[in-house]
Parts: C-alpha cells; structure tokens; sequence
C-alpha cells in the first residue's frame, strides 16, 4: 500500500479563532466550499459529519456527506479527526482517511491554516481532494474537482472578502 499524504497551506487575514468558527460551525460551512453543513462533538472519540443543504438534497444527495471521529480538538490550534466521503461508491469503499487542520498566528502574515490529509489506502478519495479531477471550463456551482486548494482558496476568500469565489 503507498502512503499518500497532501499537504495544503494557506495564509489567511483573519484570527485563529474566526478560521476555527469556519471549519467547525454549520452556519459557515454553509457558505464556502462545497456547502455542507457540519456537525462537530469536539472531544476525543466525539463524532463528526457534513449533513447535505438543500441544493445537495436537490441533486438526490440526502445522507450525510462526510462521516468521522474527532481525534484531537485544541481549539483554535488543532483539529484532527477520520474522514470519509460518502458521496459515490468508489470512495466511500475506501478506509477512513485522517485530516489535521493546524492554526497558526504569524506575526506577519495572518494566520497560517495548514490542511494535512493522510490518505494512505485511498487512492480514489486522494485523487478527488487532490484537485486532479477539477474542470476549470465548469460553469458557477460545477467545480466539483477543485479539492482542497479550492475550498481553502474559498474560506479564505470569504473571512477575507465576505464574498466566495463562486456565488
């Protein structure tokens, strides 16, 4: 089996504690990204899930997107948890992947949000997240390839902007 793990880093205008409300609180979640609605028991061995918006139940997704447990939460430093994606067969028969989001206050350039992901045995899920798949010539709400890079580029242009990429 090959190890693969994706390193993501970005430098955001906002404090530790604004970047952690966006990762962890539905009603941000629900705004950048693909939209889903998080739920987080933030204790070790505490579940967490992406529930679908309505645009996501139109399309027929009606079950939970995401599935996981929290690992570690050191609020607003560290949020480590298992993921899943539950969206299409090929990875949700994939093995829990491990995610790490690490915030940090630079003194000179904001706060440093650092995404690893772990995705050792999941090769579908690593291709997915990755952004391989991404087709830059979709129309407004079509990307659903963009991985990681496009997400972060999206909560940071909302904590930065108050606007999306992609309205």
């Amino acid at each position: 089996m090959t190890n693969t793990v994706q390193v993501h880093r970005v430098y955001i205008k906002a404090t530790p504690e604004r970047i952690w409300e966006a990762i962890t609180k539905p009603e941000w979640t629900q705004k950048y990204g693909y939209t889903g609605l998080v739920d987080f028991d933030l204790k070790p061995g505490g579940k967490h899930r992406t529930r679908p918006t309505q645009d996501f139940i139109d399309a027929g997704f009606t079950g939970d997107l995401v599935d996981g447990e929290v690992l570690e939460a050191d609020p607003p430093r560290k949020l480590v948890v298992t993921w899943k994606l539950l969206m299409g067969q090929e990875v949700a028969e994939e093995p829990y992947s491990t995610l790490t989001y690490d915030i940090e206050e630079t003194k000179t350039a904001g706060t440093r949000l650092t995404v690893t992901h772990d995705l050792t045995g999941a090769p579908n899920t690593a291709a997915l997240v990755s952004g391989e798949l991404e087709d830059i010539n979709a129309g407004p709400g079509e990307n659903a390839g963009g991985g990681w890079a496009w997400i972060l580029s999206d909560l940071k242009s909302l904590l930065e902007t108050g606007e999306i990429l992609v309205p």
